[in-house]
């Protein structure tokens, strides 16, 4: 037996540790005869994984190799008792439950025994993930590797949708696919969940190597040769499920589906987004295509989630679960659901297991957007950019996981392909931290000496996006870390697309930030020119402001920043297809992971403070522009006795009522959040409209999702004074009326449609309501209304003395 020691990187800077290891380079892969498809594929995964990363390639045989040659057995524990007896009666005891595995080091060689033959891969994977692979015929292992264990969870997967709306999957070929499952599957996935030809998307991508059905039947047949489940995320589309004609219709169309795939395991049909039919129309749909699904899929079952019902469509729902059809296997809870998940579980019968559907590529408008993201990053790297969320994605899945069977996760591409892992690996132990599998997602993608490096700059990454921007000197750190890991690195690195998004998002953050440092001055400057435009007057104050304001333009910032980001988008689109901007790579539009379209978005207030300046310059007299500058310059002044809060930022919003800490509300369901009033991200002339002529303080929003009021409260007024409420109701959904109420019980103002274009209000606050020096208000939203819960936005408000 061949040992040596090998070094173990421990640590952001390298310090190092000496672990004894077991010396694999002329091992064979002993692995019994008679293994199922899937268990041979097990050992192709072993064999072709080692290959790639070692240059070598072992010899896989049935017999175990004279004494001296170390070998790694491969095999369900009832097919090896035959051919590795001894070593597996040396193993810990076998862990109890589907799709566990027990891998240890034995008398010199690596015994891999699953429970069965998911576990058989499993414990492949977990094997391949505790490697020290290099190239040069490096391959070793901890001569201690010692593990015996079974997943938590019992669904731990992720919907990989072929459709145009998606950042990348559209472009992957059928070897993509491939090897993206099978990444997932070495890190414990162990379903799959596709989308069929028609749902909210447009017919064709040019991007399509394969026609939809094609690529369909495709990767479901990967899934069945890794023997993944596979499901079908299957929105029904059409207009009027009430008319029989349209029932007909949709069972013939899904029939196809059903029929041209070689595996399917479940279905699941979502209330809503998109698709709105009245419960009870889409249960007796889903009972007939229960049946058809069968006559193909005789195991299959059909599944179904409340998303997007209004209250009275909940309440139908709940009443036609106690009938307890025969044909429906389980609930979805997924974005858009009105209730919590306690809620949900409590009101529908036990029989039925719960699986989750949550939202891990989004970082705005979205079921977990990201905590009190600061408007510089939601303006320019937007909805869908790399979003690598550990800590807080440890907190949404601890949160919500002790109810349900476990998981299966919305994607809309590879920017959220940290999160799968995240995910992936807590289905499997839930107490396992976060910087382990980020440790193993590094040595496994990236290589051994980046074990900890990496593992530590994707923890960077999520803290770049932690409180406000300009004061977050984390950002320049983050980015000196991975430029240093890019000078180290090899050209094979370079290439590996997980090393560019990361560096992507680096480079990112960092121009960002230097933008946000440079204009920020450059408005100051402006302002303190427009103070003193009595002094100097008007014309030539607003003349200096205007020409310092566009030094953004004219003179910006970190270029060299700016052309690498450009670089490396080009990069991605090579190496992983990504689709980074409209115009260069044909993405589907700015706000569908084109971010690179929104690389010198305004972060400041140039564009509207131009805009207003050049319109005071046409005043014609002197006191009159001088009126309008002071408005500007006085812009967050409530007068004497007065109050203000910008409630889109929340290091200025000290009457705004807090609701719960994130780690207990992370869906914001009775907690305010901050949102965004980004209409037209769909679209790269739509974004012009959408925000830039507003005021920064008009395109950051506190929220209260559904029936939840924003709370606002003063203390130490005047009681003998009147006051005056002054209001900006944003945000992206403006359809949902709304309404303000003092004291719980005074109306302030009735129902309501907010103004658009945005546009301060004024309304009197009733003196009963501030007789006792407090004031307590609240807006509401118009309720019981269905889809995401929107729209009850306040930008800013105002409490001042009449």
């Amino acid at each position: 037996m061949r040992r040596r020691m090998f070094s173990s990187l421990i640590g952001l800077f390298g310090v190092c540790t000496q672990l004894p290891a077991l010396d694999l380079k002329n091992s064979v892969v002993v692995a019994p005869q008679n293994l199922t498809p899937p268990e041979q594929t097990a050992v192709s995964v072993l064999v072709e994984e080692v290959r790639k990363r070692t240059q070598m390639t072992l010899a896989v045989q049935a017999a175990m190799p004279p004494a001296g040659t170390p070998a790694i057995i491969v095999g369900t524990s009832a097919k090896l008792a035959g051919i590795a007896g001894a070593a597996l009666g040396r193993l810990t005891a076998a862990p109890r439950g589907d799709e566990g595995f027990r891998v240890q080091v034995v008398d010199g060689n690596v015994v891999v025994a699953g429970n069965d033959a998911r576990g058989m891969l499993f414990g492949v994977g977990f094997l391949l993930r505790n490697l020290r692979m290099e190239r040069g015929h490096v391959l070793q292992v901890e001569d201690q590797l010692r593990a015996a264990t079974a997943p938590r969870l019992k669904l731990r997967g992720h919907q990989l949708g072929y459709r145009p709306k998606v950042n990348a999957y559209d472009a992957f070929t059928v070897e993509m696919y491939d090897q993206y499952i099978r990444d997932l599957a070495i890190f414990g996935t162990n379903s799959i969940e596709l989308i069929p030809p028609r749902s909210d998307d447009a017919d064709e991508s040019p991007h399509f190597p394969l026609p939809k059905i094609e690529m369909m039947e495709e990767v479901s047949r990967i899934c069945d040769r890794y023997g993944l489940d596979v499901w079908i995320w299957y929105p029904a589309m059409d207009k009027d499920y009430s008319d029989p004609a349209t029932v007909e219709s949709a069972l013939k169309e899904w029939e196809q589906v059903y029929r041209r795939l070689p595996r399917i395991d479940y279905v699941f049909v979502p209330g809503g987004d998109p698709g709105h039919t009245q419960p009870k129309y889409l249960f007796a749909l889903l009972e007939k295509q229960t049946t058809l699904l069968r006559k193909y899929h005789p195991k299959a079952q059909m599944w179904m989630s409340p998303q997007s019902f209004s209250k009275e469509w909940i309440e139908e729902f709940y009443g036609l679960m106690k009938s307890e059809p025969a044909w429906l296997g389980g609930i979805v809870y997924g974005p858009q659901t009105r209730d919590d998940i306690p809620t949900l579980a409590a009101r529908i019968p036990r029989k039925y297991p719960i699986r989750h559907y949550p939202d891990i590529t989004h970082s705005t408008q979205a079921q977990f957007a990201v905590p009190d993201w600061d408007v510089a990053f939601a303006v320019t790297e937007g909805r869908e950019g790399p979003n690598p969320r550990p800590t807080q994605e440890r907190d949404i899945f601890r949160r919500y996981m002790d109810i349900g069977i476990g998981f299966l996760t919305y994607s809309e591409g590879v920017n959220d392909d940290v999160n799968k892992f995240i995910w992936s690996g807590l289905g499997w132990n839930p107490d396992v931290p976060v910087i382990q599998i980020l440790r193993e997602f590094s040595r496994y993608f990236i290589g051994e000496p980046y074990r900890d490096t990496f593992a530590q700059g994707l923890m960077a990454l999520e803290r770049n996006w932690v409180g406000p921007l300009i004061a977050n000197e984390n950002v320049d750190t983050t980015y000196q870390v991975f430029r240093d890991m890019e000078k180290r690195a090899s050209p094979q690195v370079k290439l590996n697309w997980r090393f560019q998004q990361a560096l992507y998002r680096a480079c990112y953050d960092s121009y960002v930030r230097d933008r946000l440092i440079y204009e920020t001055s450059l408005e100051m400057q402006a302002m303190e020119k427009l103070r003193g435009a009595e002094r100097t007057g008007s014309l030539l104050a607003v003349q200096t402001a205007q020409e310092i304001v566009s030094r953004a333009l004219t003179a910006p910032v970190s270029q060299d920043k700016r052309q690498r980001i450009f670089e490396l988008a080009e990069a991605m689109y090579q190496s992983i297809h990504a689709q980074l901007s409209v115009p260069k790579y044909q993405a589907l539009a700015l706000g569908r992971g084109a971010n690179l379209d929104a690389v010198d978005a305004p972060v400041t207030n140039r564009v509207w403070l131009t805009d207003r300046l050049a319109a005071i310059a046409r005043i014609p007299d002197e006191p009159a522009r001088l009126r309008e500058i002071a408005g500007i310059v006085n812009w967050t002044d409530p007068g004497p006795g007065g109050f203000y809060d910008d409630l889109g930022n929340p290091s200025r919003q000290p009457h705004l009522v807090q609701g719960e800490t994130y780690p207990n509300d992370p869906m914001f369901l009775r907690s305010p959040m901050t949102g965004f009033s980004i209409r037209g991200m769909g679209d790269v002339e739509g974004q012009d409209q959408s925000y830039m002529h507003y005021p920064l303080s008009w395109v950051t929003v506190t929220e209260g999702l559904y029936d939840s009021p924003v709370k606002m409260r003063y203390e130490g007024l005047d009681p003998k004074a009147l006051y005056k409420v002054r209001v900006v109701y944003a945000g992206d959904n403006i359809r949902p009326k709304l309404r303000m109420v003092a004291g719980d019980r005074y109306e302030v103002h009735g129902w309501l449609q907010r103004p658009m274009p945005f546009e301060p209000l004024e309304f009197d606050v009733p003196a009963e309501a501030t007789a006792e020096g407090v004031l307590n208000l609240s807006v509401f939203r118009e309720p019981a209304t269905g889809g995401a819960g929107r729209g009850n936005a306040v930008a800013e408000i105002w409490l001042m003395r009449r």
